[in-house]
């Protein structure tokens, strides 16, 4: 499996309280063994959004304190926008919690560059390396250096509804040209083909990645990103393009552009969507959220994203990659016991994460000897069997140029710019 370059995305909404950053601690420095310590730690699944991995994340910290005497760890929650704002806010007056959540490559770059981010190369050192699915720590390292230790591996297929299927007399496309005729059915006749919230941006990103790695397969495209092919290419254009037509079909919910990811996705929980493109962390929702209704969860299918005719990618080929990984603050002063504590949590992560939560973990568990939901089971052997995995742009990207694209991203969904200005955007963006 070829492994192109950074991971993505996670839970939303609701903060829990907690700490506000700034490397919290009982007394200040560094504690001595028969002290209290209390470590910061700051994620991005609240429980009102993220059920399953909230509640996991919270029983593997009430383990941490009840085997570790004095210690403390207190959490402050938020939703993922709001996580990665607040990040770039404690990391102007270098104040970030001791623990945190951090995504990969591009995103990772500019803290390791500020020196904010502690090398981990002495946890994984401790046999923790090599319980980590091979290759998924490489996107979190630069330099030779680890810098986060990853949580999850997602690919990002497209769920839908098979009741609404059925009842439309529509079965999941493989080509897509029988997917652009689904969604004319079901816009033919008032159902609103996709879910969509597009005010987070990188949601409208995963179907462009993909139109572009369908059309001008995934080599040229990770080139046009990486900067070592131009980026305005024929097929690149006609991505761009097949976004807008896409659009113009009336493909997405209505105020799409304005609605978050929660709120998008809501049409397609309601059913009131027949289809959702999301990364597997959704797998949660569908599998061990108990909140979810069981009638819902019994309709979710998937298909992966089809071929284009023409088009040099296969079906086999995923946008994904490693998700979410830990980070420790390099000036954090219980920087030791924030190791040691992220060590442990990743450990228990494992197989908790898989039973509990339905999520696809970086660690290595025997899927082979649990009980798992079919659309989990299936979704993980798809993984296994990917040609390659390319990863999230927004996170591949250098810091500039990945806001460049994600608001380009928005402009293109929204019909404010054209695919040439678009492709033109990214081209400047990329090379400076």
């Amino acid at each position: 499996m070829a492994l192109v370059a950074a991971g993505c995305s996670s839970g939303s909404n609701d903060n829990t309280g907690g700490a506000t950053g700034g490397n919290t601690q009982a007394e200040g420095g560094k504690q001595g063994a028969n002290e209290a310590v209390t470590i910061s730690f700051m994620h991005l699944w609240p429980e009102g959004v993220s059920a399953a991995q909230s509640k996991v994340v919270s029983e593997i910290v009430k383990q941490y304190e009840d085997e570790h005497a004095g210690v403390t760890i207190k959490m402050e929650v938020l939703d993922n926008e709001q996580y990665k704002n607040k990040l770039k806010v404690l990391s102007t007056s270098n104040s970030l919690p001791d623990v945190g959540v951090t995504w990969s490559a591009g995103f990772l770059q500019p803290y390791v560059e500020g020196k904010l981010f502690a090398p981990l190369d002495d946890v994984l050192g401790d046999g923790l390396g090599d319980q980590f699915v091979a290759g998924t720590t490489d996107a979190f390292a630069i330099e030779g250096s680890t810098y986060g230790l990853p949580l999850e591996f997602n690919i990002a297929p497209i769920y839908y509804n098979t009741e609404i299927f059925a009842n439309h007399n529509l079965t999941a496309p493989t080509t897509y040209e029988e997917f652009l005729n689904v969604v004319q059915t079901l816009a033919d006749q008032g159902v609103t083909p996709i879910a969509l919230g597009n005010k987070d941006r990188w949601t409208g990103s995963l179907w462009y990645m993909y139109l572009a790695d369908r059309i001008a397969g995934q080599e040229l495209f990770s080139k046009a990103l990486a900067g070592e092919e131009s980026y305005m290419q024929d097929s690149l254009l006609q991505a761009a393009g097949e976004v807008q037509h896409l659009v113009d079909l009336n493909a997405f919910n209505k105020g799409f552009n304005g609605l978050s990811n929660d709120e998008g996705k809501a049409d397609f929980y309601n059913e009131q969507a027949a289809m959702y493109l999301m990364g597997t962390w959704e797998l949660a929702n569908f599998t061990a959220n108990p909140d979810i209704p069981q009638e819902f969860k019994d309709k979710v299918g998937f298909f992966k994203f089809p071929v284009v005719s023409g088009g040099k990618g296969d079906s086999n080929s995923w946008v994904g990659g490693p998700g979410v990984g830990l980070f420790v603050a390099e000036n954090s002063p219980v920087k030791d016991e924030a190791k040691a504590f992220v060590k442990y949590f990743v450990e228990k992560w494992g197989e908790k994460s898989v039973t509990d939560a339905g999520v696809i973990p970086a660690t290595k568990v025997d899927t082979a000897s649990l009980e798992l939901p079919q659309l989990y089971a299936d979704l993980f052997n798809e993984m296994n069997q990917a040609s390659s995995i390319t990863l999230y742009a927004d996170v591949q990207l250098e810091a500039e140029a990945a806001e460049v694209h994600l608001n380009q991203i928005q402009a293109l969904f929204g019909k404010e710019t054209t695919p040439e200005q678009f492709s033109e955007a990214h081209e400047q963006a990329i090379n400076k």
